[in-house]
This record gives C-alpha cells, structure tokens and sequence, in this order.
C-alpha cells in the first residue's frame, strides 16, 4: 500500500467540507488523523445528506463523504480541561488543522504563536474563505458564495440565462486539495528545518487560482472574459457543444491535425478542400458558416455513435451523461473513483470517494468506515494516560 504519511499524526479541528477533506487526503496516504468535534453535536455535517435516517444517527451522506478512515474524538473546548487535553494532543502532533473564521482561533488561546511553543516542529495549517489577513478576512463564506465573489459564474453562463454557478461544491473540495497539497509540503521542509510552519490556504485565493489562464489573459493583454456557456475556452468553431439525435457531444478539433481527421471521420473530406477552412485562420473568418456545417452533421447520429466514431479517429469528444451513467461504465470501475464499503449500521454499501491518483498502479482508498461521534475518545485518552475514573470525572463537562 502507498502510505507515505504513516507514522504521521493530525490533529483535525475542521467541520463540514474543505478541511476535512483536506484531513481525508492525508488519511487516506497513512496519517493518523483526531478528529475533534464538539460533545453531543459533532460536525455540522453529521446530520446533512439525501438519507435522512443517517442524518438522525449523526452519520449523515455529507459527512461520510470526507471523513473515513479518521479517528472522532470529542473535547469540549470552552472548559478548561477539554482545552488543556486538545494542547497535549498538538504537543505529540505533527499537523493541526483548524479552520475557524481568522480571529477565533485565537481567542481559543491557538495561535500559530501559542502552537509553536507547544510543539515547535508543528505544521499549523489555517483554512478560511479570504484569507489570515486583507480587509475581508474577518468575513464568512460558503461555496457558492465564493463561486459569485470569484467572477467564475459571470463566465459560466450565457447572455440568455446569466451568471450560472457550477453545480458541484467545487471550491470547497478544491481548497481541501490546495490544502492537503500545503501540508504535504510544508511537513517536508519542517523535516528540513526543523521550525514550524503556518500555512494561510483561502477559498476565494483557491477559486481565483482555479482559473489562471483568465487571470493571466485579463491582467496581461487585457482581454475580459465574457459568458461562453458550452463554448470551448479555445474558441474553435470545430470545439464545444452539439446537438446529437439523442444528446449533446462535447467536442474538441482545435489544431490542423484533429480537424483534418474530424473531416475524414465524418465523410466530409470536401471541407478540407474548402478555401474557406482550409487553415486555422481561415476557419476563424468562417467560423458561423463552418459551424452551421458541423451543426447539419451531427445531428444525423447519436452522442455515443459519435463519440466513438471521433475516438477512433483520434479526436476528443465525448457524450455528455448523467452521473449515473459515467458511474455505470466499465471504466469508472477501473479507475475506482469511489470504493464501496461494508457497515454495520447500514444495510446498503456506502461508497466512499478515493484518493485522485493511482500510485504503482494501485486505487488507494478508505480502509476503516467514518467513526461514529466520539467513538475514539476513551482510546486516545487512555494513550494520554487518563484512567476509567478520570474518563467518568470528564464525562460531564468535557467529553460528551
């Protein structure tokens, strides 16, 4: 198994998407990760989810999502020993994560500054929606309000219908990557130097970074993007969508070679003889006549006939389909996008999503389900030497 964070502890103080997500990755590579949530509540997430009768058991879709093979410890952080409990788990850490609004962390008696003391070898990972500083870094944020703010939904839709955003939480998952990718580093040059390091990861610097082929056009020519809809970025009259007899085709014939064989694939090698569209520069003078062409051919077939046909020739389309029917081909089930586990508490598998590379051509995926809340308190505890009796006397006020 690729496991190169064994050996490596991570204290996770992160609730609902981005950060344990990014606490997930690290699992998923070997880490040990403490998840600490509050006593009796949990992550928000824990009751969020299409099943509500996992939503009552605090085992909500939302939360099994990003948080399998992790550790749930429950610590209540306003008394003074739940507070002292969480400071000895950072002292044997090599990661905390938190992801409080910038200035919380603080008032909790946290800091990067109070960390480092603690532990001075400590990757202190911050994730927020602006930011540790700027004049918005005080502000809360969801998704899709970063999805607005970013200036990716003003690209995302047409003139017809305005600003879209993207359907998925796509920011939140993006930030934990940007994470995870963070601490990964950041755990290499501690190794190296042995000092700690703040690491200060944004949803909305995650989301303008998203799109830095439109930063750098607009900042360095120019140029302002504008709604493109289904259009392809490269602007290619032979690129982006088009009806089928049955569904859209996403198509991408953007050089000489891939439209020259998007010619031949279709039986029309007349267009290649055609003055018109005979090179790239021409075709862009001729883009609405050459479209309409494209048009009147791929309505004759369906998406996948299509699809197939261009693959063959060398050329990148693809049907446009619906979740289940990308989940339902044989190369989802190679690739093992999500692992189907076993669990007690549920009489269906849960499917759980696995780490986005292969490595030595292995799927690395979950091993251990979600823990239910709390479910690792008295353990870790007793690691830190606290007896039976010194649980029962925590019971009330710190752990449940």
């Amino acid at each position: 198994m690729f496991q190169p964070l064994a050996g490596t502890r991570v204290v996770d103080l992160t609730q609902v998407l981005a950060g344990p997500y990014a606490a997930y990755q690290l699992a998923l590579m070997g880490a040990e990760v403490l998840k600490i949530e509050p006593p009796g509540v949990g992550d928000w997430s824990r009751d969020k989810g299409h099943l509500p009768e996992l939503n009552a058991e605090g085992m909500g879709l939302t939360y099994l999502t990003q948080n399998a093979n992790k550790k749930s410890v429950t610590l209540n952080l306003k008394s003074a020993e739940g507070l002292e409990i969480l400071k000895r788990l950072i002292s044997d850490a090599d990661v905390f994560i938190e992801n409080f609004r910038p200035g919380t962390i603080s008032r909790l008696g946290l800091s990067f500054d109070t960390v480092r003391e603690i532990n001075p070898k400590i990757v202190y990972c911050s994730i927020s929606a602006f930011g540790q500083d700027g004049e918005m870094s005080s502000r809360p944020a969801y998704d899709h309000v970063i999805q607005g703010m970013s200036g990716i939904m003003k690209t995302t839709g047409t003139l017809d219908t305005g600003p879209q955003k993207v359907g998925a939480p796509y920011i939140d998952y993006a930030t934990g990557l940007n994470a995870a990718f963070a601490i990964v580093s950041a755990l290499h040059e501690t190794r190296r130097t042995g000092e700690a390091v703040h690491l200060d990861v944004a949803m909305l610097d995650t989301s303008m970074l998203l799109m830095a082929s439109l930063l750098t056009s607009h900042l360095t020519g120019g140029w302002m993007p504008v709604p493109s809809g289904n259009e392809a970025w490269s602007q290619s009259p032979s690129s982006g969508a088009f009806e089928t007899v049955d569904g859209l085709l996403m198509l991408a014939a953007n050089n000489d070679r891939q439209f020259n064989a998007l010619c031949i694939a279709v039986n029309r090698g007349d267009i290649l003889e055609d003055r018109r569209w005979n090179d790239a520069a021409n075709r862009a003078c001729n883009a609405k006549e050459l479209r309409a062409e494209l048009v009147g051919i791929f309505k004759t077939r369906s998406a996948i006939e299509w699809e197939k046909l261009l693959a063959a020739a060398g050329v990148p389309a693809a049907k446009v389909r619906s979740l289940d029917e990308v989940l339902a081909e044989d190369h989802a089930r190679t690739r093992e996008f999500v692992r189907a586990m076993k669990w007690l508490h549920h009489p269906e598998d849960i499917h759980l999503p696995t780490l986005g590379f292969k490595a030595n051509r292995q799927v690395i995926g979950p091993t251990v389900v979600p823990p239910r809340l709390g479910a690792d308190t008295s353990s870790v505890l007793h690691e830190l030497g606290f007896s039976d009796e010194d649980l029962r006397r925590l019971a009330e006020n710190v752990v449940i």
